[in-house]
Formats: structure tokens, C-alpha cells, sequence
């Protein structure tokens, strides 16, 4: 017991020192492409690498936005080593989470989400219909993706299953985020600004309805068959 509560300590000191002193210095770095594009070029062929754990560490700490970080993944290595560099990241990323939340348990979710999300997500992922319902999830913009793997991983999801399910869901915005960068960079601003407003409207629109949506995937999965 006094091991547990070591650890959940350990990890909870670890997320509160990471998102006050590296989470707003990577989103402001993250904002200005520019700057970015320097600092792993300086790191020569590891600059990928480093890339990487930035959306690694974008996963764990919930005040990175992942959108900014993918946009100037774009901006800095194209769309499609963009896209490739940023799935790679999450699914690491989100493979940590899941795992540690599977080690340390409940104590852990607590810090993300209230009790009221974790019973919900919870139906929902152990529900007949989980797969469709979690696919639906991390496709439309606006939900907390990375909260939502913190909770799976106290619910009983098949691990492999799950990651295949969130990545799938995830590629469509993943791909037009870097695109938004790589078209930045080159100059392509008439298609850019076409996917910048469409995306800002789903953002904005899952922002505003995700309990909405939330509550109808839930009525979704707890229907049964008959």
C-alpha cells in the first residue's frame, strides 16, 4: 500500500511539474513554427526522435494542445512524414498512459476526469458496442481524446484492439493538421484557410456539443440488441 500511494505521488508530481514548467514552453514553440523547425533541426537526424516525444509528452500533459503541436509537425517535415511522425507519438504516447493507468488504477483517473465521466466512459467501453462508440469518439473533434484514453485504462477494453480503434479515428485530423502546416509553409493559403475554417467549425461545434454527443454515444452503446 505505502508503494501505491509512493507512486501515484511520484507520477502525479511528475504531471504537475511537467505541465507548469515544459507544457507552456512547447506550446509556445509549437506556435511559432519557425523556432521549432530550428531547434530539431539542431539535433540533426534525432530531431524526428524529438519531435516524437513531444507528442508523447503531449498525450500525458493535457495542457499541450495536440492540434498546435501537428500543425507545425506539418509545417516542419510535410504532410505526410508529419502525420507519420505525430501517430507515431500519440500511439507511444498513449500505449504510456493507458499502461500506467493500468498499474496505478482509479487514483490516477481521478486527476482527468470527475467520477460522474469515468462511470459513463466506463459503460460505454465495456458496452457490446464499444468499438463503434470509441471510433466515433476520437474521430470527431471537440472530445477530450486524451482524457478518454486515461479512462479506458481503468475499463476492461481489449488494449491492442483499443489502440487500433482511437488511431484509426484519429488519422483524418492528424492528416488535415498537417496538411494546414505543410500548407503554411509552401504557401498553399487558399486550400489551407478552406480546411482552417472547416476545422475551427467542427472544433468549436464538438466543443460546444461534446456532452451532447457524449450522452447520445452513451444511449448509443447501451442499447442492446432486440
Amino acid at each position: 500500500l505505502v508503494l501505491y500511494i509512493a507512486l501515484i505521488a511520484i507520477f502525479t508530481g511528475i504531471l504537475v511539474y511537467l505541465t507548469i514548467k515544459l507544457g507552456p514552453k512547447i506550446t509556445e514553440m509549437a506556435r511559432e513554427p519557425q523556432r521549432l523547425d530550428q531547434l530539431l533541426h539542431s539535433f540533426g537526424w534525432k530531431g524526428a526522435l524529438v519531435f516524437i516525444g513531444i507528442q508523447i509528452l503531449q498525450v500525458l500533459v493535457a495542457a499541450i494542445p495536440g492540434e498546435i503541436v501537428q500543425i507545425a509537425g506539418g509545417y516542419i517535415y510535410g504532410t505526410w512524414l508529419g502525420t507519420l511522425y505525430s501517430i507515431i507519438g500519440i500511439l507511444l504516447g498513449s500505449i504510456l498512459v493507458f499502461s500506467i493507468v493500468r498499474l496505478l488504477g482509479y487514483p490516477l483517473v481521478r486527476l482527468v476526469a470527475s467520477k460522474a465521466q469515468i462511470e459513463k466512459f466506463n459503460s460505454i467501453f465495456s458496452s457490446s458496442k464499444s468499438e463503434a462508440a470509441t471510433f466515433i469518439l476520437f474521430l470527431i473533434p471537440g472530445i477530450p481524446k486524451d482524457a478518454l484514453t486515461y479512462i479506458a485504462g481503468v475499463t476492461p477494453v481489449k488494449p491492442l484492439r483499443f489502440f487500433i480503434i482511437i488511431m484509426i479515428g484519429r488519422f483524418p485530423a492528424l492528416l488535415a493538421s498537417s496538411y494546414i502546416g505543410h500548407g503554411t509553409h509552401t504557401g498553399s493559403y487558399a486550400l489551407v484557410i478552406i480546411l482552417c475554417v472547416a476545422a475551427v467549425i467542427l472544433f468549436v461545434a464538438g466543443l460546444l456539443l461534446k456532452d451532447k454527443i457524449i450522452e447520445k454515444i452513451h444511449q448509443f452503446s447501451s442499447k442492446r440488441k432486440g
